[in-house]
C-alpha cells in the first residue's frame, strides 16, 4: 500500500497512437512530506502521515507548527493519514513525489464529493415519482411514512436532506500518464469532488498488483500558429466569395 496527497485540476482527454481517445482527470501532486511515522508499540498500528501545499507561517497555529518542525517541514496546509504502508520503506522528512506510482497501475481515489444542496427522495435515492396528471394528488412526495403499528417514522427511512458533500472513494481507475516535470498525474475517468479540491490517490484494494499496459500518447503542439491563423482566414474569404457566386448565379 502507498499513497499521495494531490489537487484536483479538472478533466480533458488525450488521444493514444491507435487514435482512441481516454478521458483523463489532472491531478497536479506537490511532492509531500512525511511528517509522522506511527508505530504499534507507540500508537497502536502502524502508518504515516503526509502533508501537502504549502503554507503562510501566520496562518498555521503553534501547534501544528511544532508538529511539522519534528519533521524539518516548513508549514504545510494539508496533512493526511495512510495506513497498511509498510513504514519500514519511509523515514521523517521524507519527500514522496508521483514516482511512487507507475503508469498502468491501478489506484483508489478519495475525496469530498461535490455538495447539491437540500433536495428531495427523487434526486437524493433516485426514488420514482406518482403520476403528474391533474387528477392525482401524489407527484414528487415521499410516499409511505410507516405503518400505523409503530405509531413514528421508522428509523432509515429515506427523507429529503442535504445531499453530497460525503466522503467518496472511486475504485480501480487507471494512471494513464504520470509527467514529474510539472508533478501532474493523468488518471483514467472521473474522480470525486469539484475543481481545486484535495484527494488522495492510493493503491486499488481490490487489484494491487494489477499493471495495464498502456499505450504511448499523442500531444500534437501548434509551432506556427500565426500561419495557421491566417490560413484559416483565406479559407473562410474563400468560401464568402464561393457563397456571393452562387447568389449571383441564382438571380
Amino acid at each position: 500500500m502507498k499513497g499521495i496527497l494531490g489537487r484536483k485540476i479538472g478533466m480533458t482527454q488525450v488521444f493514444s497512437k491507435s487514435g482512441k481517445l481516454i478521458p483523463v482527470t489532472v491531478i497536479e501532486v506537490e511532492p509531500n512530506v512525511v511528517t509522522q511515522i506511527k508505530t504499534v508499540d507507540n500508537d497502536g498500528y502502524e502508518a504515516i502521515q503526509i502533508a501537502s501545499i504549502t503554507a503562510k507561517e501566520k496562518n498555521t497555529n503553534k501547534a501544528k507548527m511544532g508538529h511539522l518542525k519534528k519533521a524539518g517541514c516548513e508549514p504545510k496546509r494539508f496533512l493526511k493519514e495512510i495506513r497498511g504502508v509498510n513504514i519500514n520503506d519511509y523515514t521523517l522528512g521524507q519527500t514522496i513525489d508521483a514516482s511512487i506510482f507507475k503508469e498502468g497501475e491501478m489506484v483508489d481515489v478519495s475525496g469530498v464529493s461535490k455538495g447539491k444542496g437540500f433536495q428531495g427522495v427523487i434526486k437524493r435515492y433516485n426514488q420514482t415519482r406518482g403520476p403528474m396528471g391533474h387528477g392525482s394528488q401524489y407527484h414528487r412526495g415521499v410516499g409511505s411514512m410507516g405503518t400505523l403499528l409503530p405509531m413514528h417514522v421508522l428509523k432509515g427511512k429515506k427523507l429529503p436532506g442535504h445531499m453530497g458533500h460525503v466522503l467518496t472513494t472511486v475504485q480501480n481507475l487507471e494512471v494513464v500518464k504520470i509527467d514529474l516535470e510539472n508533478n501532474i498525474i493523468l488518471i483514467k475517468g472521473n474522480v470525486p469532488g469539484p475543481k481545486k479540491s484535495m484527494v488522495v490517490i492510493k493503491t486499488a484494494v481490490k487489484n494491487p498488483d494489477k499493471v495495464n499496459e498502456v499505450e504511448e500518447l499523442v500531444f500534437y503542439e501548434i509551432e506556427n500558429a500565426e500561419e495557421v491563423n491566417e490560413t484559416k482566414e483565406e479559407v473562410v474569404v474563400e468560401t464568402t466569395e464561393t457563397e456571393e457566386v452562387k447568389e449571383e448565379a441564382q438571380e
